[in-house]
């Protein structure tokens, strides 16, 4: 039956599966759409859902717009000119990804408020007393901050890997024609680059739609926010998932829009022959001016906060030093590891099926395993806990016990939220491998009668094991710092690092979470410098 629609191996028959599995959640939260209008919705619609709309709005906008002018400018500069620690910065500027924005939240309004260590000071030492007004970061304005300095990597970390590869030639003949460096930067650079950046931002975007802690915690009013209060709240599924296809139908828009942008323009070499860009030695004011300037965004993304984390925990280690905190290491460490293995499992039969297996069907299989990516966390969840009660009333249904959750009350409704979530990181580092290897090995192999689970083993898995450590460690970083698919998922007293620091924050318990913190920093940073080290050395 299998070999009649196209599944002519295991691993086809596998994938098809997975893709299933993955397309559920969506598929109920669109048939829940047409549940019945409740009141509460009524009132959403009618009072709250323009504010939903415009704030996600100006945080998506002035978000994006900021990320691309520091995460392009500075990947330019450490590309172009040769400045005081420039290679230090090169993988030193990404470490803000290691601190989830909602962490980040806590330490300024920590360092801001009135007992904070700058108003402290100013009192202590000027005696001044300053309008409370001007250190307020509990904004909209605050958090557009919040989600810019925490986000801008993404941009940095994509447009500093694809300026490397470009040809030191464009800018030379534009040097030739007499252009100077800001020119060359706006005719040149940014064009050309396009596709990079806005690639970058769009992350950016996606990660600020998916936030819940940094806008739970100021107290703006986003979709995300809405969906948690709408079901935990007021009890109201059906209005929560209205929400949540609102939300998916906003993100579908910026998809859209990131397509638009790009133009339709492409830019190649008509050669093989490209010469790398030379960094340009600076002096003087030029190479202090472009260390202050890297040095700041390094310093208010990653070194303030962790400063000030440091400073907390010296002062509330005595508080929360204590056996829960090993045990809630080991969980964030266990779902980590085993959500990770899980979603490269997946990664690798769906993209070697792609790969090995060219029909109408497979290639529908890349779009759909990065979809998840696209979709906010928070959607994700209503979507997967509406899956696994299905499924549990359908198992309660064959064994007679009414009163049996089997899966909705278990870690792997968790993990599976996780694989939907992140499936994306792990495809696209698994394709990545696969493409820079090509298909000549595996068809020799084939050709000497060896089959494809064989041939991939001791073939194509040796070649793919930096790309493979790569994607295992992209999606170990996001599993850490997730925050609204493990609050609303996790199993009864189940914490993780980000949920106990959450906890803690929103109980106005700050110090507190600063230890919890920390390690999840430490942690993130370890993994962030061991992915730089694969990057380096497979480069």
């Amino acid at each position: 039956m299998f070999k009649k629609i196209g599944f002519t191996n295991k691993w086809s028959v596998i994938s098809f599966f997975l893709i299933i599995l993955i397309l559920m959640p969506s598929v109920f939260i669109l048939i829940g759409f047409f549940n019945p209008i409740s009141d509460t919705w009524l009132h959403i619609r009618r009072y709250l859902l323009k504010d939903y709309i415009y704030n996600s709005v100006i945080l998506v906008f002035f978000t994006g717009l900021f990320s691309i002018i520091i995460g392009v400018s500075l990947a330019w500069f450490v590309n172009a000119y040769d400045f005081k620690y420039s290679n230090f910065f090169k993988w030193g500027l990404i470490l803000p990804l290691a601190v989830p924005p909602y962490i980040g939240s806590y330490t300024y309004v920590g360092l801001l408020n009135y007992t904070g260590v700058i108003q402290t000071f100013l009192r202590n030492n000027f005696e001044l007393v300053l309008n409370q007004s001007y250190f307020n970061i509990m904004s909209l304005s605050g958090a557009i901050f919040i989600y810019t300095i925490f986000l801008y990597p993404y941009v940095f970390l994509i447009t500093h890997a694809f300026l490397q590869k470009q040809s030191a030639s464009l800018v030379e003949v534009s040097k030739t024609l007499g252009k100077s460096p800001i020119s060359i930067f706006f005719r040149i650079i940014l064009p050309i680059s396009r596709g990079a950046y806005v690639a970058g931002t769009t992350l950016v975007v996606l990660e600020v739609l998916n936030d819940y802690g940094v806008v739970k915690y100021f107290g703006i009013s986003t979709f995300s926010t809405s969906i948690f209060q709408t079901w935990f709240s007021l009890g109201d599924i059906n209005s929560a998932i209205r929400l949540s296809v609102y939300l998916m139908a906003f993100v579908i828009i910026v998809l859209f829009l990131e397509k638009l942008s790009r133009g339709g323009k492409q830019y190649s070499y008509s050669n093989t022959k490209i010469k790398p860009l030379k960094a340009k030695k600076l002096t003087g004011w030029k190479n202090w001016s472009m260390f202050i300037y890297a040095f700041t965004v390094l310093s208010l993304g990653f070194i303030i906060p962790v400063l000030q984390l440091i400073y907390w925990s010296i002062i509330s280690y005595g508080k929360i030093l204590n056996m829960n905190i090993i045990q809630t290491v080991l969980n964030s460490i266990g779902v980590s590891l085993v959500g990770s293995f899980i979603i490269l499992v997946a990664a690798v039969i769906i993209a070697n099926t792609v790969r090995i297996k060219k029909n109408i069907l497979t290639k529908n299989y890349a779009r759909i395993a990065v979809l998840g990516y696209s979709i906010p966390g928070a959607v994700i969840a209503v979507g997967v806990m509406i899956f696994f009660l299905k499924m549990d009333n359908f198992i309660q249904l064959i064994s007679g016990q009414n009163n049996m959750l089997l899966l909705s009350s278990s870690i792997f409704m968790l993990i599976f939220a996780y694989l939907i979530r992140f499936l994306a990181i792990g495809y696209n580092s698994v394709e990545s491998g696969f493409n820079k290897i090509g298909t000549d090995f595996h068809e020799a192999s084939r050709t000497l009668g060896n089959g494809i689970t064989k041939t991939f083993f001791k073939v194509d898995l040796p070649m793919m094991k930096p790309a493979l450590m790569s994607g295992f460690l992209l999606v170990s970083i996001e599993i850490l710092k997730e925050l609204p698919l493990t609050l609303i998922l996790r199993p009864f007293n189940f914490n993780t690092l980000a949920t106990r620091a959450f906890e803690y924050a929103n109980d106005e318990m700050i110090h507190e979470s600063a230890i919890l913190s920390l390690i999840l920093i430490f942690i993130s940073v370890i993994l962030v410098y061991s992915l730089t080290y694969i990057k380096k050395k497979g480069r």
